[in-house]
């Protein structure tokens, strides 16, 4: 009988980019309230009533989040666009080359896949900087299958894609409650800290998963 295939499943933001998940998005809050001549409690008070859509769980949502998001706060044309770039610079981060190249070299040895909380326009984003489908298939963006990390949804979408089962699957975030939500579906996983344990971890996984 032909051993099922493993997967090692990742995270984007502070996995496969060095980024501060949850700092760079206070940083920029607080520079666009400041731009826009808010406190930031003016600032969340203008965005929560402009009824913009859900641009991370929703495709396509892109331009009405900005054009919402510039009338809500009075930015003209060139401060939007400003905003756009500062956005991405941020999401984005640096690539974790290292981390990417370890996943490149288990090709033949497992299935590696991207399950990714995003926005609309990320896959786009990503791609242009850091090249991910060379690497990584399939990559699943919360706005394209309408669901984020931690709800369920989101790991059921994954594994569909992956076209696999959650014991055969390992989860790597730097959240520990997407690991949380991972093993409510039945998907084993770590928080990611640094290279090493990761690496580690996913070898140890897969020793198992394979039986050697």
């Amino acid at each position: 009988m032909t051993q099922p295939r493993p997967w090692i499943l990742f995270d984007i933001g502070g996995v496969l980019e060095l980024v501060e998940d949850g700092v760079w998005q206070e940083e920029l809050a607080n520079r666009w309230a400041t731009r826009a001549g808010l406190t930031r409690a003016e600032y969340d008070e203008r965005l929560a009533v402009a009824d913009l859509p859900r641009i991370d769980v929703e495709p396509g949502t892109a331009e009405a989040y900005w054009s919402g998001f510039a009338r809500a706060l009075r930015f003209t044309d060139v401060q939007r666009e400003e905003a756009v770039q500062e956005l991405w610079d941020a999401y984005c981060g640096e690539a974790n080359v290292e981390l990417i190249e370890y996943a490149r070299s288990l090709r033949g040895r497992a299935g590696v896949a991207i399950l990714s909380n995003s926005a609309d326009g990320a896959r786009e984003e990503e791609e242009r900087r850091h090249g991910f489908s060379a690497v990584f298939d399939p990559i699943c963006y919360s706005h394209e299958i309408g669901a984020n990390k931690p709800e369920p949804e989101a790991y059921e979408a994954a594994l569909r894609a992956m076209q696999s089962t959650p014991e055969q699957v390992f989860f790597i975030d730097d959240r520990q409650e997407q690991i949380d939500g991972a093993a409510r579906v039945g998907i084993r996983g770590i928080v990611h800290r640094d290279n090493a344990t990761t690496v580690a971890a996913v070898e140890e996984f897969l020793t198992t998963a394979t039986g050697s």
